[in-house]
């Protein structure tokens, strides 16, 4: 029986192979395309902070009707009575305020240093989701490679354990063996048959799971290979990547940048602020005698606070451990990827050792399986032994496919431990999102409800 490779061979031409399903993924797949939406959706903050440098324009107008009634005593003098006047006016008019803040305590300043720091953080949220997918992308396709093969092996170990049956039942029907061992054969083809029905959910799941990732069904997938040469040499080196550029710890940092800003933000509401307004309006038939007013107005007006409760302090106060928070979430995220690292350098070292050992047990156990079968025929060995020898072949074989599959899903953990694992370091043939591109669009826009896509 040939052993089913994963690794290490070249792919035909017309194969699906891993870097083209690793680009469907970066191209296509829906919680990659969320984040880059709430991306996106996060540089809408910086315009939203520098609004507060910019003029508030609002207009007004009215329009009526005025209908009044007038009853006025003549008196005893006048000869008594009163006298009765009605009138009717339409009163209309319209204006326009500007209010335009000079000074504010530095709140619009920080509220826009605050905005930054969340975008960049969200970019590094969005590098972190696009190494998880890549990641996911890498592990269900191999996934399916590996299931496939297991699969391939239970349909050829299936196929042994019915020639042995077929063997058995012929040295039974001459008295050579026993009931036992024909019950024995019996007994391992119908396991065998289990084993590879099972095996057939497990790959229909692999390639469902493969289809939510990547978007694309798994046709002839090529073998995958690992990616030992963008791996940091040491442990070491690959610690001090992992501290230094992993998206989930510089998110983290970033975040400490914006709730620092958030605290003066908070501190700002104890400053007086300063502005400067004005106003025009006309005004007509306000009254029988005035046919149009028209006036005019602009004033410096200064708010200072004095108290409003204590809100502004309590606010104060929890901007301040919030800060604290995000402080200790830089250790924490650090910690994580100081594991991470660790935990997959040993799981790729693991793998070549258990791929070295999966190879050299399947050579001996090949061998055992001819000669158990040589001293079958002769007598010397019973049904039981070739069964188990047999089994332990499968077994074997199994162990190299899984560690096949295990080293190159290991080197793609260790490589998104370590903060590098994206479209450009694996040199994937696809349109890559560059995040500053809408944010340059919508940083300085001053009108239009449409997003830069025509939404």
């Amino acid at each position: 029986m040939a052993i089913a490779f994963l690794v290490g061979t070249a792919a035909p031409a017309w194969s699906q192979t891993l870097e083209q399903s690793l680009a469907a993924a970066y191209a296509n797949n829906p919680t990659l395309n969320s984040q880059r939406a709430a991306t996106r959706a996060t540089d809408e903050y910086v315009p939203i902070a520098l609004s507060n440098y910019r003029p508030q324009v609002a207009g007004s107008a009215y329009v009526g009707q005025q209908w009044t009634e007038s009853r006025v005593s003549l008196g005893t003098t006048l000869g008594g009575g009163s006298v009765v006047s009605n009138s009717k006016l339409s009163p209309s008019g319209f204006g326009i305020q500007i209010s335009q803040i000079i000074y504010d305590g530095l709140r619009t300043a920080n509220s826009v240093r605050n905005a930054e720091s969340q975008v960049r953080g969200q970019r590094e949220l969005l590098r972190n989701t696009e190494q998880l997918v890549l990641l996911d992308a890498a592990t269900a396709y191999m996934n399916v490679l590996q299931n496939a093969a297991l699969v391939e092996l239970q349909k050829q170990s299936l196929e042994a354990f019915q020639e042995e049956l077929r063997a058995t039942r012929d040295r039974f029907a001459v008295g050579e063996v026993t009931r036992t061992d024909v019950a024995q054969a019996e007994a391992s083809v119908a396991n065998a048959e289990s084993s590879l029905a099972l095996a057939d959910a497990n790959l229909n799941t692999a390639r469902a799971t493969f289809f939510q990732v990547i978007g694309l069904r798994p046709t002839k997938l090529a073998p995958g290979r690992p990616i030992d040469g963008l791996l940091p040499k040491t442990l070491d080196k690959a610690v001090d990547s992992g501290l230094s550029r992993h998206p989930a710890v510089k998110a983290a940092q970033f975040a400490v940048d914006a709730s620092m800003a958030q605290v003066k933000v908070a501190e700002g509401a104890l400053s007086p602020t300063l502005s400067l307004n004005g106003q025009a309006s006309s005004d007509y038939n306000a009254s029988t005698s005035v046919e149009r007013q028209t006036s005019a107005a602009v004033t410096l007006n200064l708010s200072v606070p004095i108290y409003q409760g204590g809100g502004e302090f309590a606010t104060i106060r929890q901007a301040k451990e919030l800060l604290g928070q995000s402080r200790i979430e830089v250790d924490v995220n650090r910690e994580q990827v100081r594991a991470s690292v660790v935990q997959y350098w040993g799981a790729l070292a693991a793998a070549k050792l258990a791929i070295e050992s999966a190879q050299a047990s399947v050579v001996a156990n090949e061998i055992a399986l001819k000669g158990v079968r040589e001293e079958w025929r002769v007598g010397q060995r019973t049904t039981l032994d070739v069964l188990n020898a047999q089994t332990a072949l499968f077994n074997a074989r199994a162990s190299l496919v899984i560690a096949q599959r295990d080293r190159v899903v290991a080197s793609y953990a260790l490589l998104s431990a370590t903060g590098d694992l994206n479209s450009g370091a694996l040199g994937l043939k696809v349109a890559t999102y560059n995040p500053k591109v809408h944010y340059d669009q919508v940083r300085d826009a001053w009108f239009g409800v449409r997003t830069p896509d025509g939404r």
